[in-house]
């Protein structure tokens, strides 16, 4: 999949990155269909916090259940 990934400021790149894995009984994972910037995105990227080269940006997202962890019964696909 591919993913905004922060290199440092001012310097961010889309990039492919693994596809998430249910890993524990309470994981969800989430087709993204709409993703957007928030504010608190700009923070690293003009370099006003620190954060980790490598991290993916991205919170406020939309999208589509498409695996569950054993541990969910109130989400389903």
């Amino acid at each position: 999949m591919k993913a905004v990934v922060y290199k440092g400021p001012f310097d961010v790149q889309v990039e492919n990155v693994d596809d998430p894995k249910v890993e524990s009984p309470l994981d969800v994972i989430v087709k993204i269909t709409t993703a957007n910037i928030c504010g608190s995105d700009l923070h690293p990227y003009e370099g006003r916090v620190d954060f980790e080269s490598g991290m993916v940006l991205g919170h406020e997202n939309m999208g589509v259940v498409v695996e569950v962890g054993s541990g969910i019964n109130r989400i389903s696909v």
